[in-house]
């Protein structure tokens, strides 16, 4: 495609994007379904330099005041991550000299919000909790691409076979620095296309989301709820955890969700697991399983600001107001689960948030109102599955993990037994 057709799509794109109304990676789906004739290449590039643009939008929307043209435009060029030299030729003088002298701007002497790129309001309590020292490097590594993980299916291979087989497919792959399961690889292979993929070795899933699923400590035979089940990864990954055996349920409000875990069931191999879409969290299903489950686990509905590597539209689309109605939800479906655990058993909460007050505000919360369940050490659970470096994963009782100390999203659980 000639560039400056190239450019005016992305152009066409990212003016889609800010609108704000649907999630970008749902945007790009559909902006990619009508323009079926894009090769992989053009896709890519669409594709980031619209999350490069939404990464650094305030620094982005700064520079480009001194641009002429639409603004939509300025951005995409500020943000370009097709080549320098492929879209310089869609350029007039002009603006090549305005994209050179706006790239150069020394970043350090602008104001903090134009170097962090975060609305205040998430801002100021992420800096508060980690302090100086920690804010930038988070900074940094919130405005760079995630890594691919992969879970190996325990049930069908090993991951040292598992590495080889995709190092014989053209994909390179390392082991996860903490998931016995995990395997980390740069870039974005088409994984659906291989055979370890195909015949369910594999799934996509974050090293942080593998460790939620090690808390629980599920084991064979026992009944075991993941209650905010989603498509379905943790559930996988408990499924194997528990060898195929006991009662697995996946509890989810959304039918359309549950329908994405049945393929991946199918190639997982597993025959343990029941999806059930419920009402809300006071659904009959859960009165009738009340008291007798072993482990449940609750990932859940959250800000999602954990995952702003993959999702950088969030911290634009999310706002204080949202955040409070997440907390009164989260609050409601913890103590709703709560429920369904049997004296002895294991309630794990968990969420992909880097905030304080959907994660240890919830937890602390939780306990204080809850006579019956008493906290359980998330070094020691880690401890007992024999992970390399467990102690740098929590912080007090809790899991904790950051995109800039662990490579892995930010996940934050709390673990309690049931008298």
């Amino acid at each position: 495609m000639h560039p400056a057709a190239l450019l005016d799509l992305a152009t066409e794109l990212l003016r889609k994007v800010l609108a704000f109304d649907a999630p970008a990676d749902g945007v790009l789906s559909s902006f990619f379904h009508q323009h079926r004739g894009l090769g992989q290449r053009e896709r890519h590039t669409l594709a980031e330099t619209t999350y490069a643009v939404l990464r650094r939008r305030l620094l982005f929307q700064h520079l480009a005041q001194s641009g002429r043209g639409p603004l939509e435009r300025r951005l995409v060029l500020l943000g370009w991550q097709g080549g320098d030299d492929f879209v310089r030729t869609a350029l007039a003088p002009d603006e090549r000299e305005w994209v050179g002298r706006a790239r150069g701007v020394d970043l350090s002497t602008l104001p903090d919000r134009l170097r962090h790129n975060l609305p205040d309001w998430l801002a100021d309590p992420l800096r508060s909790t980690l302090g100086d020292a920690e804010f930038w490097p988070l900074v940094e590594s919130l405005n760079a691409p995630a890594p691919l993980d992969l879970r190996v299916n325990a049930l069908r291979a090993r991951r040292e076979d598992v590495t080889v087989a995709l190092r014989d497919a053209g994909v390179e792959a390392v082991a996860t620095p903490h998931s016995p399961w995990g395997l980390r690889v740069q870039g974005k292979p088409a994984l659906n296309k291989l055979e370890v993929f195909s015949r369910g070795d594999v799934e996509v899933q974050d090293e942080g989301s593998q460790l939620l699923a090690l808390l629980t400590e599920a084991r064979r035979g026992e009944m075991v709820v993941d209650f905010c089940a989603g498509a379905g990864g943790k559930t996988l990954a408990l499924g194997a955890m528990m060898r195929n055996t006991g009662r697995l349920y996946a509890f989810d409000v959304s039918g359309h969700r549950l329908e994405a875990l049945k393929p991946r069931m199918a190639r997982s191999g597993l025959s343990n697991v029941h999806p059930a879409q419920i009402a809300h969290e006071r659904d009959e299903r859960i009165k009738r399983l009340a008291g007798k489950i072993d482990r449940v686990l609750v990932d859940a509905p959250c800000s999602g600001l954990g995952t702003l590597r993959r999702n950088p539209d969030l911290k634009w689309r999310q706002s204080p107001q949202a955040i409070e109605e997440l907390r009164a939800k989260q609050q409601a479906i913890l103590t709703s689960a709560a429920r369904l655990v049997k004296p002895g058993g294991r309630l794990v909460y968990a969420t992909c948030s880097l905030l304080e007050a959907e994660n240890e505000a919830i937890a602390e919360s939780f306990l204080a109102s809850q006579r019956d369940f008493v906290a359980l050490p998330a070094l020691e659970a880690l401890e007992r599955q024999k992970l390399t470096g467990a102690a740098g994963l929590v912080r007090g009782s809790y899991l904790r993990l950051w995109p800039h100390r662990h490579a892995t999203d930010g996940f934050f659980a709390a673990i309690w037994q049931k008298r």
